[in-house]
């Protein structure tokens, strides 16, 4: 009996340590976004404390619903997979100018999302890319403004191409704050 209660316990225990990690994650709901694709929702955390502008960007156009319908472009296995792009050709934007760029010292790796770019480090716009594995020769040559959370099952499913055949959508990108509450 004794050794049944300690069991039941140390899952108790386990379900609320559980609990708070998953509330610490998500209590920000003003840095945090919700992706939205076919296959499931994936969480990420805004990074504004690397990146300030480039998540006040994204938070706008989210907010505006700019992201919404916008197609997968590039996506790589291995490496990353790209959107953002209103053209689905890789070459558009979202038309309010270029960012100055905003490196740091936090590494690319698997679900850390970054400011797609031309060649000029201050080019970034609407375009990103999310890591599917660790991407260490990135590291201080793009913006990290995001990673992801949770829903990297459902990031791992995007179809590959350069372009894909039959790309992927963005159904919906949304700030946590503004998501009906259930």
């Amino acid at each position: 009996m004794l050794h049944w209660l300690r069991s039941l316990m140390i899952v108790a225990l386990g379900l609320v340590a559980m609990t708070g990690t998953a509330m610490t994650q998500t209590q920000d709901l003003e840095n945090t976004l919700y992706l939205d694709l076919t296959y499931g929702r994936v969480v990420i955390r805004l990074r504004p404390d690397l990146a300030p502008q480039h998540v006040a960007r994204v938070k706008e156009l989210a907010r505006q619903g700019f992201y919404n319908g916008i197609v997968f472009h590039r996506v790589i296995p291995g490496f990353m997979a790209q959107s953002g792009d209103p053209t689905g050709t890789g070459t558009g934007g979202s038309g309010r100018g270029n960012l100055r760029a905003e490196f740091s010292r936090e590494p690319f790796r698997r679900g850390t999302i970054g400011a797609a770019r031309t060649s000029n480090p201050n080019s970034a716009d609407s375009q990103f890319f999310i890591c599917f594995t660790d991407v260490s020769h990135l590291n201080g040559q793009y913006t990290v403004w995001g990673q992801v959370v949770s829903g990297m099952e459902f990031v791992d499913r995007i179809r590959p191409g350069e372009p894909p055949a039959n790309p992927d959508r963005i159904v919906r990108m949304t700030v946590a704050a503004d998501a009906p509450r259930n």
